[in-house]
């Protein structure tokens, strides 16, 4: 079964360059981390995919062990390929990845060639596809040697399982050596997706952001609100049971919800609200407001969110006085 989209989409999206190469990726992305596992409610999954694609998001973004449990999420995503969105597959861009603990034993994580490409061919059948656009090696692992990670990644491309490659978490004298590597055996190598929010800056002071400019790479930084953070579910200092840290999630645990962690989240809240936005909405914009970044990627537990976090691109824009002031509060 096929469906029509809105036609004007491609229209009220931004959409930017992946770096210095020829691909472009919507200002937001959908990443599939979680709300796609096999508890989760497969009718909302799929109204979400449909929601952001309806609206240019183009991008959707997944790993190897999204769930749970591990490959459920690409499941999900193959199934709703297979019913919905198949003639639009040219359209899209999916990416998936290879890294952490995918299944039992000594093969299945890390960044050995067995492991890589094996754990490709798994994901391309679960999403019942050919190739995906984008192929990552998830995570630096120190016990194989980067070459050999790297050479997976060459292989993937050069067997038409992938068209460009990508590293994800990786510090910025792996990222100079990665270039170095693949651009030498003429691979696209094109983006980097680090952990980067307005309360998580550690790759600015890494310097990676400089490093990915000067090498030419796109950034998709994942976890844009902090895991929940940056959103209005804290702002009463309460924890509300159905939410991330509610539920003692290991990502955002109640302990992480401090007075002093309400009171700068409330100080925030109100210069979102002078500039008609809400919390989350302004820390997506704070993102893009950047060029260095190429799209953000948003994840979500219902179509509404999608669309709430879609308001952001209105205003990308911030004066100096609010960069000072969000400065201020930050320290």
């Amino acid at each position: 079964m096929s469906r029509s989209f809105n036609s004007n989409r491609y229209n009220t999206m931004i959409y930017r360059a992946c770096g210095r190469s020829g691909l472009k990726l919507p200002a937001l992305s959908l990443g599939l981390w979680q709300n796609f596992g096999q508890e989760d409610d497969s009718e909302k999954a799929r109204r979400m995919v449909l929601t952001a694609f309806d609206a240019g998001v183009t991008h959707f973004d997944l790993a190897n062990n999204y769930g749970p449990p591990p490959g459920h999420a690409e499941t999900v995503l193959g199934r709703i390929l297979q019913s919905e969105l198949g003639q639009y597959r040219d359209e899209m861009v999916i990416s998936t990845k290879a890294g952490h603990e995918m299944w039992p034993g000594p093969y299945g994580d890390g960044g050995s060639r067995k492991y890589v490409l094996a754990s490709l061919d798994q994901s391309l059948k679960r999403m019942k596809l050919d190739y995906v656009d984008i192929f990552y090696s998830h995570c630096p692992t120190p016990e194989t040697p980067l070459e050999e990670t790297l050479t997976a990644l060459v292989d993937a491309v050069r067997m038409g399982k992938a068209l460009y490659v990508g590293i994800s978490k990786y510090p910025p004298e792996q990222t100079r050596r990665t270039a170095d590597f693949l651009r030498k055996l003429n691979v696209p190598f094109i983006i980097h997706q680090p952990c980067y929010s307005m309360l998580d800056r550690a790759i600015e002071k890494q310097g990676l952001l400089d490093t990915l400019a000067d090498l030419g790479l796109g950034c998709i930084p994942f976890s844009p609100l902090a895991r929940g953070l940056l959103t209005d579910r804290y702002l009463s200092g309460k924890i509300p049971a159905d939410s991330r840290a509610g539920k003692n999630n290991p990502f955002l645990t109640p302990g992480m919800i401090t007075t002093e962690m309400v009171a700068k989240l409330n100080a925030l809240n109100n210069i979102a609200k002078r500039r008609g936005q809400s919390l989350s909405q302004m820390a997506i914009s704070w993102l893009l407001r950047d060029q260095r970044i190429t799209s953000v990627l948003i994840g979500a537990s219902r179509p509404e969110q999608i669309t709430d976090n879609l308001k952001a691109l209105s205003n990308i824009t911030f004066n100096r006085d609010e960069l000072n002031q969000i400065e201020t509060i930050l320290r």
